[in-house]
């Protein structure tokens, strides 16, 4: 795992080999900055949203997984998360199954956060959601 924090302090980026053990430290890199930040009550929805995301990434990618955690700017500001991977093909949300192990995660996502959405990069892509701060 490599981190970056930007020179203010207010964004923080990681990136994490494809491998399995990504998820969990993933979960605790972001637990962490939060807890550092003064955001632990996001602390719980943001590991959540991000383990479905990296696990996403996961299944489906072979290169590197990027997450990227901005810090909300004032009191109501927002939290903005971000998930990237090489793989260039965006997700959709569906309807899984009642007997589908999996499928669920995009769906999660969207009934969790404030705002979410997807978009290209230079190689692959971003997957972002964006948390409200509690006030």
């Amino acid at each position: 795992m490599i981190g970056v924090i930007d020179s203010d302090g207010d964004c923080v980026e990681w990136t994490f080999p494809a491998e399995p053990g990504a998820v969990r430290t993933a979960r605790a890199v972001v637990r962490h900055r939060l807890r550092a930040w003064g955001l632990e009550s996001l602390g719980d929805v943001t590991a959540l949203l991000v383990s479905e995301l990296v696990t996403n990434s996961l299944r489906h990618a072979t290169g590197p997984i990027g997450v990227r955690l901005v810090r909300p700017v004032g009191p109501l500001g927002v939290l903005l998360v971000e998930v990237s991977d090489p793989l260039p093909d965006m997700p959709r949300e569906h309807a899984a199954r009642p007997d589908e192990e999996g499928g669920r995660g995009l769906q999660l996502v969207a009934s969790s956060c404030r705002a979410w959405g997807t978009r290209p990069g230079t190689v692959g892509k971003t997957v972002w959601f964006e948390l409200a701060v509690p006030g």
